[in-house]
């Protein structure tokens, strides 16, 4: 009987481990998440489609500290760049059709800021039905803005290879049980 629980147990957190990051990253995301001041990097912005009816536009608002210099193309998608009175790139809009349960990612390049800032990315995604999301709320909302870090070399790395404290405590309670099923003898009464 106690075997049974641990193994239940032990299904439950493999299952929680697998289903909590999805969760986390359900909503429209620019990845990566944390960068380093000055650097080019390609970002991409990840759109799943959570509604029953086709995502048909995808837009964003770049943040102000940050210089976008090109596009990636993304078959089936047509791409409308934003610009203000300067010619600076302020904003993307992509159309095309993104079936219910798929995802789209968008990719862009840009120049960081010289200084250490939190990025925001405003999206707004519109589905066939004209329903329209805003991912532009706090973080914890129901929509979320994405964001980024950025930060000096050496802050940036740490920020980025330290996982979250959860994650450890999952992985080393599944080693600890793992290891105590492998290293537990048989009953010698109930072999015979």
């Amino acid at each position: 009987m106690t075997k049974s629980i641990v193994a239940r147990a032990a299904l439950c957190l493999v299952v929680l481990s697998l289903i909590v990051p999805s969760l986390v990253f359900g909503h429209a995301v620019v990845f990566p998440k944390a960068s380093t001041t000055g650097a080019y990097e390609k970002y991409v912005l990840r759109v799943p489609n959570e509604k029953d009816v086709p995502t048909t536009r995808v837009e964003i608002h770049f943040p102000a500290e940050l210089r976008v210099s090109s596009f990636g193309d993304v078959p089936g998608w047509q791409l409308e760049v934003l610009t203000d009175s300067a010619k600076k790139i302020v904003g993307a809009v992509w159309t095309g059709t993104l079936a219910p349960h798929r995802f789209v990612e968008l990719p862009f390049v840009a120049a960081n800021p010289k200084t250490a800032a939190t990025l925001v990315w405003p999206v707004f995604q519109t589905y066939g039905s004209s329903e329209k999301v805003e991912w532009t709320g706090a973080q914890g909302s129901k929509t979320p803005a994405s964001s980024t870090s950025i930060a000096p070399a050496a802050e940036s790395v740490a920020a980025v290879k330290t996982p979250s404290p959860w994650v450890s405590y999952a992985a080393l309670g599944l080693a600890v049980l793992a290891l105590g099923l492998a290293l537990r003898r048989p009953d010698p009464s109930t072999s015979r």
